[in-house]
């Protein structure tokens, strides 16, 4: 949506990828410098050099070439709590927007206590950014819809409830910026479809003597740097990871075997899908439409590292939504999470395990390539828009309807 391009080019595959120089799996890093090509406000300010951009909240924020930005940045003290905070430019309007709005309510935003919160506090953020920095362009992110598509599946009454939150935060965002004479175009990054219960490639890869296993403290640790094939997984896509690349054809041929899986991508098939980049993995598994990929290698929950069981995003080598639900078998759950912090804040070390380790209790998940599920797009002004919209003509509608131009499709150029 910002590039106008596909991963092969800006290189962003995931959420996260596994570096092979350093043997270390990697997500939610932030620094936009890892996305290449022009960005959309590099084409804008080239155009007219009086252009201003502020980004709230999209990701790869940090260090961008915008005049404003805010992002999620939790602090991380020595002594290993993580405190809620965010990253600005200017440096200043961190403690500004937090002195105005209170701090930025990092355990809305994810976890088992993410909820509207979180796309109220980013609101709110984004209206007062327009107020002081008047950008020509203002990106803001809206996450709410995240949380209960995954967490019940978009067929789910509880549904309606969460859909109403985020129309009337929406709604009063929207309203606001068409009340300063701002046009506003509302795009949704993917559609979320249900799922009944995840595929394990690592425990398949591993059943086949692919996977290379470090024992520490009685619990299994992916040893990938050691590992003949591996998989990262990234919602309904996974990238496999192969030592030898005489062996790709073997581990493609093998993991077709695996139930849950839709198709498999390697060589040509990867060029075609706009995944040959170094990031991706040398072979990308999809899921077939009721599933989702876990990163789990282990086979008794007892050995399962000790990160698997918290909210734990950058350790563990995979998206895990698992992380949304409070574990259903604990008997007191708040009773068990209150102690449980309470011991945290007089200072004794220890881990907030409330998560579980059941995949079926996901309902909803994404990244499958479906021109049904390709992006949803409203603007406050009529503009001539395509039936069918690929994601990469964001980018360029965003352009035109910032300098005043004609914006022809080129999907219907085409």
């Amino acid at each position: 949506m910002l590039t106008g391009t596909g991963p092969n080019e800006h290189g962003i595959v995931g959420n996260g990828w596994h570096e092979r120089s350093t043997a270390e799996t990697r997500f939610w890093l932030q620094s936009n410098r890892l996305v290449a090509g022009q960005k959309v406000w590099d084409r804008l300010r080239a155009a007219d050099p009086s252009i201003t951009t502020a980004n709230c909240f999209w990701w790869f924020a940090m260090h961008a070439d915008v005049d404003v930005s805010v992002t999620p940045r939790p602090m991380y003290p020595a002594d290993g709590r993580k405190l809620p905070d965010v990253w600005t430019r200017p440096a200043s309007l961190r403690d500004e927007i937090q002195s105005a709005f209170g701090q930025f309510p990092l355990f809305h935003f994810w976890g088992p206590t993410a909820d509207i919160t979180s796309s109220r506090w980013i609101a709110d953020v984004a209206r007062r950014v327009a107020e002081t920095f008047d950008p020509t362009l203002l990106l803001a992110y809206l996450p709410h819809l995240d949380y209960g598509l995954q967490k019940f599946g978009p067929d789910d009454p509880r549904m309606k409830a969460e859909r109403r939150a985020i129309d009337d935060v929406a709604a009063d965002l929207i309203e606001s910026m068409i009340a300063d004479d701002r046009r506003v175009l509302l795009v949704n990054e993917y559609g979320i479809m249900p799922v009944a219960d995840a595929v394990a490639p690592n425990r398949y890869l591993r059943d086949h003597g692919m996977i290379s296993i470090r024992m520490e403290r009685g619990t299994e640790l992916l040893d990938a740097g050691e590992s003949e094939a591996f998989a990262v997984p990234d919602h309904q896509i996974a990238h496999v990871y192969v030592r030898d690349p005489r062996r790709i054809e073997d581990v493609a041929s093998m993991l077709a075997a695996l139930d849950g899986v839709a198709e498999i991508l390697a060589g040509p098939s990867l060029r075609d899908a706009n995944l040959s980049h170094a990031r991706a993995g040398d072979i990308v598994l999809v899921a077939k439409r009721d599933r989702w990929f876990c990163h789990d290698w282990w086979i008794d929950d007892s050995k399962a590292p000790d990160f698997q069981r918290t909210v734990d995003i950058h350790r563990k080598p995979g998206y895990d939504p698992r992380e949304l639900f409070v574990d259903p078998a604990l008997r007191w759950p708040k009773a068990t999470i209150g102690l449980k912090l309470l011991r945290k804040r007089m200072g004794f070390r220890g881990l907030l395990d409330v998560v579980p380790t059941d995949t079926t209790l996901v309902r909803g998940s994404h990244g499958r390539t479906d021109a049904a599920l390709d992006p949803l797009v409203w603007c406050s002004e009529p503009v001539p828009m395509p039936t069918h919209m690929p994601m990469r003509e964001v980018s360029s509608l965003i352009e035109s309807l910032v300098l005043g131009t004609a914006w022809v499709s080129a999907t219907e150029a085409s």
